[in-house]
């Protein structure tokens, strides 16, 4: 959810073309949208305020992944760690 709300941010374009694409193709979108979603991948990866919130912020995202793996049935005991990534990306 914190990466998603990150890439909605800067590379909206791509979300709303790939969105569109999997809203038009709910039996094949998986196919059919895949290079709008490496698209939309490369924009995030490649975007300068991501790679800078990547490097600053990587302690508490560090910190999230592992609460998801350690509560995947209960993932919204991770809500603290998200708002702890999301303070963070906020301030780069």
């Amino acid at each position: 959810e914190a990466a998603l709300e990150i890439t909605a941010r800067y590379c909206r374009t791509e979300m709303e073309q790939y969105g569109q694409c999997v809203a038009a193709s709910p039996a094949s979108w998986q196919r059919d949208c895949h290079q709008l979603r490496l698209s939309m991948s490369r924009c995030a990866a490649a975007h300068p305020i991501v790679q800078q919130i990547r490097q600053d912020c990587a302690e508490p995202f560090a910190a999230f992944e592992q609460c998801l793996r350690e509560n995947q049935a209960a993932v919204v005991k991770c809500s603290e760690h998200v708002n702890a990534f999301l303070l963070c990306a906020d301030r780069v």
